[in-house]
């Protein structure tokens, strides 16, 4: 033999020079293992199908029995999953509600700060009825403040506040 004798036509020439099959066993092996596989997947398919209704015929009380205790147990893991999946987003919604809602109170204590601070209070010139019909309008007005050493631009450079408050017109 050559050193450029390939791979294979080496154990071409061997098998045929002994007179023996060298893949034979591994072969029949890798055929054992297909048959097995097929055996496992047809006995699966048949699971299957007994377990969604059909092919019920042909089982024994017994096994009948069996199918039904197998059906019982699966519900009730799927049932505990499902109740555990709720739990924990029952309990996520619950950490976020929370969350937001110190949230809100912080910024509702925030607010109140400030509305105590006296730079940021409110001018009432007679266009809104009361404080209370600007908090309804919220949304639709901007408030903003003046820094102290600038002369309120309302009231002609007397500083009569520091807040000038503008509607918005939708």
């Amino acid at each position: 033999m050559k050193p450029q004798t390939p791979t294979k036509q080496f154990f071409d020439q061997y098998q045929m020079t002994v007179g023996i099959d060298l893949w034979n066993s591994h072969y029949e092996h890798m055929q054992e293992n297909l048959r097995k596989l097929k055996d496992v997947n047809r006995n699966l398919r048949q699971e299957i199908r007994q377990r969604m209704g059909d092919c019920l015929n042909d089982l024994g009380i017994e096994e009948l029995k069996l199918l039904e205790e197998e059906m019982d147990k699966a519900s009730k893991v799927i049932r505990e999953r499902k109740y555990k999946m709720i739990t924990n987003q029952i309990d996520q919604h619950r950490k976020k509600f929370n969350n937001e809602k110190e949230v809100h109170n912080r910024l509702l204590r925030d607010l109140d700060a400030r509305a105590e601070d006296p730079r940021y209070g409110l001018v009432d010139n007679g266009e809104y009825e009361s404080v209370i019909g600007f908090s309804n309008l919220g949304p639709r007005m901007f408030a903003l403040s003046l820094q102290p050493s600038h002369p309120n631009a309302h009231s002609g450079g007397t500083a009569a506040s520091d807040l000038t408050t503008y509607p918005l017109l939708f």
